[in-house]
């Protein structure tokens, strides 16, 4: 992982980057290996607030290393390294989905902070953050239609959430590229600055002063909110909150502002 992806925990926030800035930090084996041991890393890490993931040098993620192109023909292989797909391999998701899909599943917010590019795997690895920065002249693209392939990074279940159908239709079919603020337009982008990184670690220093336990409520409530009816939906939001009235740090939570003072919430 350590020549690939790099995490760095500073007051419960998680600054993770992709570090393969000499190849735009492209998808190569090595790097989904990378980004999978960080998720799983990330998984257990006791403290952990918030994530912000970024990508070092000129890009965020090009999308897949074209020289795995060749290695996937010459040795069968479905993606570099995985020969069936359809091998379920991270509960519901396969090792390339997860990739994207761990960011999701994270118990914690993660914010993405694009510039550059984000193209076919990386827009879908940005896409599995619960909110994406980007700079204005940021660029995006459902890429795979190119290579004459279709998302699969869970791209086809994390971008119907965001944009309207037809939208996402378009982008899949033609493969067009579209900036940042385009992107925000369509809903693919939370916020366009110009220091995207910059503006996701204060953003996540600002959730990780926040109750832990509420902001994980917070976080299954809004995750399963795009797949159950409204009355399951009502029903979580009513187990959720009789678990954080009166624990200790939904207390301290109400003391430190009548206190006018910083909360000081335990894990």
């Amino acid at each position: 992982m350590k020549d690939r992806v790099s995490i760095e925990l500073k007051d419960g926030v998680a600054d993770v980057r992709l570090i393969r800035a000499d190849k735009m930090n492209a998808l190569d084996p090595a790097m989904f290996e990378g980004i999978l041991e960080a998720g799983a890393q990330l998984a257990t890490m006791k403290g952990l607030r918030c994530v912000v993931l970024s990508g070092e040098g000129k890009a965020f993620c090009a999308g897949l290393d074209m020289a795995s192109f060749a290695a996937m023909k010459q040795d069968g292989d479905a993606v570099p390294g995985v020969r069936d797909l359809t091998k379920r391999t991270h509960g519901i998701a396969n090792r390339p989905q997860q990739c994207a899909w761990q960011w999701r599943a994270l118990p914690v917010p993660v914010i993405a902070a694009v510039h550059g590019v984000a193209f076919g795997g990386g827009f879908q690895i940005a896409l599995g953050a619960d909110m994406r920065y980007a700079t204005p002249d940021a660029r995006f693209s459902v890429m795979e239609i190119k290579w004459g392939l279709v998302p699969d990074l869970a791209g086809t279940q994390l971008m119907r959430h965001l944009a309207r159908e037809d939208i996402v239709r378009e982008l899949t079919y033609t493969g067009r590229v579209f900036d940042g603020r385009e992107a925000r337009e369509l809903g693919f982008v939370t916020r366009v600055v110009d220091d995207p990184r910059a503006a996701a670690l204060e953003t996540a220093r600002e959730i990780a002063g926040k109750s832990p336990d509420a902001i994980r409520a917070n976080k299954r409530l809004l995750n399963d909110a795009v797949a159950v009816d409204a009355a399951t939906g009502l029903m979580a939001e009513s187990v959720e909150q009789q678990k954080l009235i009166g624990s200790p740090n939904q207390v301290e939570a109400v003391m430190s502002n009548l206190q006018k003072r910083a909360a000081n919430y335990r894990d």
